[in-house]
């Protein structure tokens, strides 16, 4: 039997089974055929979180920030680039607290930028302040599985 893994598509929000082994192959949607890994963190609002978090089995690591905030706009090319470093083996996310305070509040967090790493639904670590690329891609790999 080939492992297999649900991964949402981070355009649709359709949950794809696709094996393992597949995942570094450029793999697309089921439903709406765009790639699954586009090199991009995913836009998470309130209404998509939960689906990234629960449903899918990609561990999801999430840059909670602001429109307003210096240094994330300073850390969201190094953010960037990280999911082109980081996918397919992680979902890198973003969640803009400004237009989405509830998700800010149901995590707690005090300060942005803050990265939160989940696995299996529920949060493994998290990490406040602005990283250059290096930085985060050591950072996720150092909680592994």
């Amino acid at each position: 039997m080939t492992e297999s893994l649900r991964i949402t598509c981070p355009g649709c929000e359709a949950v794809n089974r696709l094996p393992a082994a597949r995942r570094s192959e450029s793999p697309k949607c089921g439903q709406c055929h765009e790639p699954l890994f586009n090199g991009h963190p995913a836009t998470l609002t309130t209404s998509n979180f939960r689906t990234h978090l629960q449903k899918s089995e990609l561990p999801l690591v999430v840059d909670f920030w602001a429109p307003w905030c210096g240094p994330c706009k300073m850390m969201a090319p190094e953010y960037a680039a990280a999911a082109t470093e980081l996918e397919p083996d992680y979902r890198l996310a973003k969640v803009d607290t400004e237009a989405e305070p509830e998700l800010g509040g149901e995590y707690g967090i005090r300060s942005i930028p803050t990265l939160v790493l989940f696995r299996g639904g529920r949060e493994v670590a998290r990490q406040p302040g602005a990283m250059r690329t290096a930085d985060i891609v050591r950072w996720v790999r150092s909680h592994p599985a």
